[in-house]
C-alpha cells in the first residue's frame, strides 16, 4: 500500500488557491503512538506546523481529543485531564510565534465520561483548571455498530441513557460544547439528545460518520439514503453545527489512499462536493465549518491539497458564506480571539 508518508504526498504539488483567505481549522489531533500500526504514528507541534504553514492562511486551530497522553495514575475518570495538560503546553509554545503565525490549539476539546452523570462536574472542573484560557468542551465518542467487524466504543443507544444526558446537562451548565462522533445510523439519537438539552452546543464531526466499507460496502443506495435522511433531521436542531471533513478516512470508501500518486484538489473537490453541499444545504453556511481532521485524513491527501479542494467546491457561495465556513463559524463556536498586534 503506497500511502503513509510525506514523500508520497509530495508527489502531488499545486499552487495555493486564495492564499489570503482566513482559515480556522476546527479539528485536528496530536498524538505519539509509536507502538501502534498507524500511518502517521507521531503528529505533534512540528508535524502540524509543517502542514498549516504549507501555503494557506491558517490563523488558528482547534485540538480535538485523541485518547493520547492520559495520566498514568490516579482516578480513572481523571486520566483524560493529562491530555489537556499536554496540549496546553503545545498551545503555549505555538503562541510564542516560533512555529509560525498560526495559533495552534487556540481552543482545546478534551474528554470526560458523560456516563458519570452529574458526577462528571469535578472532571470538567479539572479540565478547565488544566487549560483556563483554551478549554472549550469535550468529545465523547459514542460509536456503536451491530456488526462485530466494525469498531464499537460504547453500548447501543448510549446517548439516550439518563446518565449520559445528565452529564450533557452539566456540560451545558458550564457553557461547554459536546463533539458528536458516531456512525451515520446513530444520528437520530444525537438529534433526540439535541432536542432534550437544547442549551447544549453540539458539533457533529466528520459529516455524520458516513461508512461505505465492510458490511456497508456496495450498498450506496441504502446507506446514502439513510445518511441524507438523518442529516436533514439533525439539521433541524438549531444547537447542532456540522464539520465538513473526515471523508479522507478509509471508512468512507474512497480509494485515494491506495493510489501511486496522491489525488489533486480538482478531483478531490468533485468527489467531496455532493457530500459537503448536501450538509451545507441542510445546516446552512453559518452552522458549517471545513475541518482537516489531520492526521487521520492525511492518509488520502496533503493538507495543502485538501484546503485547495475546499476552496474549489465552495466557489459558488457568497464571500460572507465562505468566510463563515472557513473561519467565522469555528471562531464563534470555540470562542477564539486573537491577540492585538
Amino acid at each position: 500500500m503506497p500511502y503513509g508518508g510525506n514523500d508520497w504526498l509530495a508527489l502531488t504539488q499545486e499552487p495555493t488557491l486564495e492564499p489570503e483567505l482566513p482559515i480556522c481549522d476546527p479539528h485536528h489531533h496530536f498524538w505519539d503512538m509509536r507502538m501502534e500500526r498507524i500511518p502517521y504514528q507521531r503528529y505533534l507541534l512540528h508535524e502540524l506546523a509543517a502542514d498549516v504553514n504549507s501555503g494557506h492562511n491558517i490563523r488558528s486551530t482547534v485540538f480535538i481529543e485523541a485518547r493520547s497522553m492520559y495520566r498514568a495514575s490516579g482516578p480513572v475518570e481523571m486520566k483524560p485531564v493529562g491530555e489537556v495538560e499536554f496540549v496546553q503546553g503545545l498551545a503555549a509554545a505555538s503562541a510564542s510565534g516560533m512555529y509560525g503565525p498560526c495559533r495552534v490549539a487556540a481552543a482545546i476539546v478534551g474528554h470526560a465520561d458523560l456516563k458519570l452523570g452529574e458526577k462528571v462536574k469535578p472532571v470538567l472542573d479539572a479540565l478547565k483548571a488544566a487549560s483556563p484560557n483554551r478549554f472549550r468542551g469535550i468529545r465523547h465518542s459514542v460509536n456503536w455498530d451491530p456488526h462485530p467487524e466494525v469498531e464499537s466504543r460504547q453500548p447501543k443507544n448510549i446517548m439516550t441513557s439518563s446518565n449520559f444526558r445528565a452529564g450533557a446537562r452539566e456540560l451545558a451548565k458550564m457553557g461547554l460544547s459536546l463533539e458528536g462522533w458516531m456512525y451515520f445510523h446513530q444520528l437520530p439519537d444525537l438529534a433526540d439528545l439535541a432536542r432534550t438539552v437544547p442549551n447544549l452546543t453540539i458539533v457533529l464531526n466528520h459529516i455524520g460518520g458516513l461508512m461505505r466499507v465492510g458490511p456497508y460496502a456496495n450498498k450506496d443506495e441504502e446507506v446514502m439514503g439513510a445518511w441524507r435522511k438523518n442529516i436533514a433531521e439533525l439539521a433541524k436542531c438549531p444547537n447542532v453545527y456540522c464539520k465538513l471533513g473526515g471523508v479522507g478516512m478509509t471508512r468512507t470508501g474512497f480509494d485515494w489512499h491506495t493510489r501511486e500518486k496522491p489525488i489533486g484538489s480538482e478531483e478531490l473537490a468533485r468527489s467531496l462536493a455532493p457530500l459537503m453541499n448536501y450538509c451545507i444545504e441542510q445546516f446552512g453556511p453559518n452552522r458549517c465549518m471545513f475541518e482537516s481532521n489531520f492526521p487521520p485524513d492525511k492518509v488520502s491527501s496533503s493538507y495543502h491539497v485538501l484546503f485547495n479542494a475546499f476552496k474549489r467546491l465552495s466557489k459558488g457561495y457568497s464571500p460572507t458564506e465562505r468566510a463563515a465556513m472557513f473561519h467565522d463559524t469555528a471562531a464563534k463556536v470555540y470562542r477564539i480571539e486573537y491577540p492585538a498586534k
